[in-house]
């Protein structure tokens, strides 16, 4: 007689521990797969953000991308940017889509590129986007992409990183798309005092801008941070000194100290009063200790010293002239009844 064979009976889930391994091992090569390392490892250059063009440039299929999508381990950002995670979007993100909405030739432009170029201390708004004229826009609320007749190839600031218009070019603009005067003054002269772009650059760029409600300002600014214009300055201010009925300044006192020869900007005798018109080469290290021991000894002297700044100047104006006549009441000048 034949012995019975028998089977021994499987351990209580065995079989669904194989199943759930087989599952892991699938789900950790489609993770390896070879088109998704890519993929990865060139968003880790781009803050997370690649185009559909750059995807199929890989090697990766539509199909593979929407089923990342779908499985939302991908996110859309509009219709040609993907986001390869689902964290927030980082602003430099924001930056990489806004690109891909603009197409193959967009550049960051104006506040927009000088931020990404290391612009500290403005809000750049939405990001800005230029493309050439007759290119074909793909609007997003998020983002402004813009044609415009300036667009050139030779604006694009060669390196790595965000494609961008050069410093020069994109403070230029920053400038003429400014909501006010006051912002386009600023992020012309923060982009020179943080050492973005050279005063010499600007004017370079400005003599391109043939018709612009703000060529003119511009100019008379990018002088001023040549400091080619420091007298034009003080004229700017004894006319608007004389439009309020204040005694005009004498201009360029010689005065010595210990150190040598200095000349003051602008002085009333009959009240002690003295007014240094700073260009932006007085924030400059190099500046400031003279400066500061020149201030010094006038008021050893007995003089009162105001300082205004050609740029407070122009963003403030009514404010510094206030000032100003206040020192001359306080030396003696009697108001009209």
């Amino acid at each position: 007689m034949a012995a019975a064979t028998s089977t021994a009976p499987e351990e209580p889930g065995a079989v669904g521990f194989l199943v759930a391994e087989a599952l892991v091992m699938a789900r950790l090569t489609d993770l390896d797969d070879p088109l998704l390392v890519a993929a990865r490892r060139l968003a880790e250059t781009q803050d997370g953000v690649l185009s559909r063009r750059q995807l199929y440039a890989l090697g990766v299929p539509r199909w593979l991308v929407r089923r990342e999508v779908l499985a939302r381990r991908w996110v859309r950002v509009g219709d040609q940017a993907i986001r390869l995670h689902t964290g927030p979007l980082s602003p430099q993100g924001h930056r990489w889509a806004a690109l891909f909405v603009g197409g193959p030739r967009a550049m960051l432009d104006g506040a927009s590129s000088l931020v990404a170029s290391g612009l500290e201390r403005f809000d750049e708004g939405r990001v800005r986007v230029s493309v050439p004229r007759g290119a074909r826009i793909r609007q997003r609320r998020a983002y402004d992409v813009r044609q415009t007749r300036r667009w050139s190839a030779d604006d694009l600031l060669r390196g790595t990183g965000v494609p961008r218009t050069r410093p020069a070019v994109a403070a230029v603009r920053a400038a003429l798309w400014a909501r006010t005067d006051r912002e386009a003054t600023y992020v012309v002269t923060a982009a020179v005092q943080q050492g973005l772009v050279k005063p010499a650059e600007l004017g370079v760029e400005l003599l391109r801008i043939r018709r612009d409600r703000r060529r003119t300002m511009l100019h008379e600014l990018v002088n001023e941070l040549l400091d080619g214009a420091r007298s034009l300055g003080e004229l700017d201010v004894a006319r608007a000194l004389k439009a309020r009925g204040l005694p005009a300044p004498q201009r360029q006192v010689l005065r010595r100290d210990g150190r040598g020869r200095y000349y003051l900007d602008l002085y009333w005798p009959q009240f002690r009063l003295v007014v240094e018109i700073d260009g932006i080469h007085h924030t400059w290290a190099e500046s400031v200790v003279g400066d500061a021991l020149r201030q010094n000894a006038l008021t050893l002297q007995g003089d009162r010293v105001l300082r205004l700044p050609l740029l407070g100047f122009r963003l403030d104006r009514e404010a510094f002239l206030d000032q100003v006549e206040l020192a001359m009441v306080a030396g003696g000048l009697r108001r009209a009844a």
